[in-house]
């Protein structure tokens, strides 16, 4: 068969690396396939598997930093709770963007989201002793997983794609009543699948969060990101739909890196509700001298894991923040751009006979985004998988992020002009050669 890529090549890659079940390849194992491909036979690649931002750096954060930079802040550490002004702007970021209420004191700097994950893991899973177990609301962010399996605490998952709307409620309860629930987690929109939970969704959550005493952590990866709904303006509806609304018991993680495509400076902010960075719990208060849910987080769990967050990246965030607030910075248009990638992307996967995975939420078409997922006829997601390797398109498999859908995961963001029309031409190849 006529492929872009000879078969031999990625075949021969995959079993150099070890790779057992191409459905289970890591997205790290994926993209070195493609880069080894590539270079072994010169056909460039339409790399759609690393969640990397693919545009530049907000201006305003950078100029913040360096400023910051050259006025001598590397010297010093930061305070474990967070530079005063970041905190801040969060508070501020909060509440004109969610249109919820924050003290500053609970939005507390982190490396990364996922430095704030792995400290609200390591929180939430020692507050009560019998609460031992994380639920995931799959799919998801598979080193979420990982963080677990380092720390050693259990999980539970489902994937929602059968239980949207009513059937979600019923579901989720059906975990929290084991009593063994310590904290719910899912991103909003979702990594990979890009649906978006609804307010009547997170409602639900919300009161069951509070019905069972368990802590929702909502991942806000990809902030304001549902480009069907203006969520663009300060102090406006519509807001980023949260859980927040609806129970005390949450933690939002705010990330820098997709937002505001700074996610090399691995910045981010934990926003911890104010009864919940207040509460004792009595098995915190006995193991960490009696203290509170947020100290714990902050004074214990991120000043044993990094002793504070990179000085000059909290100024970068709090300048990148408070011009998103004060309206002089619409990260939203500048990240606009994956919507209308996505939607190029999937005209021409769905004209060749694929389809995709996650394709409502409720009775409304996902929006366009960052993400989306594609299937094709009755492929499993290993054999599609591997199979657009030797058409020079890499993805990663559905399988990997907890979903029990047969389909890939399709990024935007490294999508270039001149590879829409080389896509059309390999799918139509492939369509031809897939019948």
């Amino acid at each position: 068969m006529n492929t872009p890529i000879k078969k031999e090549i990625v075949d021969g890659l995959i079993a150099e690396l070890g790779i057992k079940d191409f459905a289970k390849a890591t997205i790290r194992e994926v993209k070195q396939v493609a880069a080894k491909a590539e270079q072994a036979s010169g056909v460039e690649y339409i790399k759609m598997e690393m969640g990397i931002p693919g545009l530049p750096a907000a201006q305003v954060g950078v100029d913040a930093q360096v400023k910051a930079l050259q006025g001598g802040i590397a010297h010093s550490y930061p305070d474990i709770q967070g530079y005063p002004e970041l905190k801040k702007q969060a508070s501020r970021f909060v509440k004109a963007f969610i249109g919820l209420d924050i003290d500053p004191v609970g939005c507390v700097p982190v490396s990364g989201s996922m430095q704030g994950t792995f400290a609200s893991f390591l929180t939430c899973s020692q507050a009560s002793k019998e609460k031992d177990t994380v639920l995931f609301i799959d799919p998801g962010f598979p080193v979420q997983k990982m963080q677990l399996q380092v720390m050693g605490v259990k999980l539970e998952t489902f994937d929602v794609y059968d239980y949207r709307g009513d059937k979600l409620g019923p579901k989720v309860e059906s975990y929290l009543a084991k009593g063994n629930i310590c904290a719910i987690v899912y991103s909003n929109p979702n990594n990979p699948s890009w649906i978006c939970l609804t307010e009547q969704e997170l409602e639900v959550i919300g009161h069951l969060a509070t019905k069972y005493d368990t802590i929702v952590m909502e991942d806000l990866a990809y902030f304001a990101m549902d480009f069907r709904k203006d969520l663009s303006v300060p102090f406006q509806p519509p807001y980023q739909p949260s859980v927040g609304r609806y129970t005390d018991n949450y933690i939002l993680l705010i990330s820098g890196s997709k937002a505001f495509s700074y996610a090399g400076e691995r910045i981010g902010v934990t926003c911890i509700s104010d009864k919940l960075f207040h509460r004792h719990y009595p098995d915190l208060a006995q193991r960490y001298e009696g203290l509170p849910f947020g100290l714990v987080f902050s004074t214990r769990m991120l000043y044993a894991l990094s002793s504070g967050t990179s000085h000059s990246a909290q100024y970068a965030m709090a300048a990148m923040l408070k011009a998103a607030v004060d309206g002089t910075y619409d990260f939203r248009k500048e990240v606009s751009i994956y919507g209308e990638r996505a939607h190029k992307l999937k005209e021409i996967f769905c004209r060749h006979g694929f389809h995709v995975v996650y394709d409502k939420d409720l009775d409304e078409p996902v929006a366009d985004g960052f993400y989306f997922t594609i299937g094709y006829k009755q492929m499993t997601s290993g054999q599609l998988a591997r199979e657009l390797m030797y058409y020079g398109v890499s993805a990663i498999c559905l399988i990997t992020t907890g979903s029990h859908q047969e389909g890939l995961r399709v990024c935007t963001s490294f999508i270039e002009d001149h590879q829409y029309a080389q896509l059309e031409e390999r799918m139509t190849l492939f369509e031809q050669n897939n019948p």
